[in-house]
């Protein structure tokens, strides 16, 4: 099974990744500098070839979408190229099919880009960025699967992981998921401080939402707050958000806890859970940020890439575990 792993193949899958992980980032900087319409066309750029663009007219919000637009058509190469290398050099069909949809997926994501600038419709973003964080962890398990280890690892001496274990973090992770799709929206309906305070929420632990609580919070919003006049709705998100940020650090804290004491606090994959642990924690805190310096860019663009990290730890955690059990089952 060790003849089939090249390692041009699966550096270049880690590549892919990397470079998906750094265009989520370089997407959040766009959101964050409200620079999502700063190039009106597609796919051309104010009339020019994308890849022609003159570099003298990348000022403002042009520079950030611009650096999206020729990171994402980077990324889509990559995409296309590493499709097709699979294809040819790799045995396993199943992974030859997971290759594809990579590329198809990276085309929709490209799609929904343009669609949104060309149709001008804020809710695009939300399967837009759904589509980026499925595409993220489908890059990221190309490259796990192409890796040394996966190959090397049913022939090895390895520990199984509990099933209940395994459950678990299947379930917090896809809660992730659902928590960036909140934040996605959030995002989309410049939600993000539809409640200026925090920990508590308007000085309360679930803030009234009535009309004349609404009107309330507009009339005495701080000055220089980011953001449109909140609606009852915005506020209800914000709070959403927050609970089920509560409800997956609770979630991520248990997976720590149980991994030492299943696993064993050496285990590799017991340090990966505290690990997670660690960046939910760093997640909160950065969320607590986002309100407290007013939406700045590079809190709100930190507190975008850490989520997205937390989401692929999570994915790759269950991948990993399923294939040190799977591996060490009898055949």
């Amino acid at each position: 099974m060790n003849n089939n792993y090249r390692p041009a193949l699966f550096w270049f899958a880690v590549l892919n990744a990397v470079a998906t992980f750094l265009l989520i980032g370089l997407g959040g900087l766009v959101t964050s500098h409200e620079a999502g319409m700063s190039v009106p066309d597609w796919p051309t750029t104010y009339g020019y070839n994308m890849f022609l663009f003159p570099v003298d007219k990348w000022i403002g919000g042009i520079f950030y979408e611009h650096s999206h637009r020729l990171l994402a058509s980077l990324v889509g190469l990559q995409t296309t190229i590493l499709a097709v290398w699979l294809w040819l050099k790799d045995a396993r069909k199943w992974l030859h099919w997971l290759g594809i949809a990579a590329f198809l997926l990276v085309i929709a994501q490209g799609v929904l880009g343009g669609l949104r600038v060309r149709w001008q419709l804020d809710w695009l973003g939300v399967p837009h960025g759904a589509v980026a964080q499925t595409f993220l962890v489908l890059t990221a398990a190309i490259a796990l699967f192409t890796s040394r280890w996966w190959h090397q690892s049913a022939a090895s001496r390895l520990v199984p992981v509990p099933r209940g274990l395994r459950s678990h973090i299947l379930w917090v992770t896809i809660l992730i998921f659902l928590q960036l799709l909140i934040a996605a929206t959030m995002r989309h309906q410049h939600a993000g401080l539809a409640i200026t305070d925090f920990p508590l929420a308007y000085g309360k632990l679930w803030p009234d939402t009535s009309p004349t609580a609404i009107a309330h919070y507009n009339a005495t919003r701080p000055p220089g707050t980011i953001g449109n006049p909140i609606t009852a709705f915005q506020v209800e998100l914000q709070m959403a958000h927050r609970l089920v940020a509560y409800v997956i650090f609770l979630g991520v804290a248990a997976a720590a806890m149980l991994a030492r004491k299943k696993l064993g606090g050496g285990d590799a994959l017991a340090k990966l859970a505290l690990a997670w642990l660690g960046l939910l924690t760093m997640q909160i805190l950065l969320g607590a940020a986002t309100i407290w310096y007013n939406k700045a860019a590079d809190v709100t663009t930190l507190h975008v890439m850490v989520g997205a990290s937390a989401l692929l730890t999570g994915a790759l955690w269950y991948l990993v575990a399923s294939r040190r059990t799977t591996a060490t089952l009898p055949t």
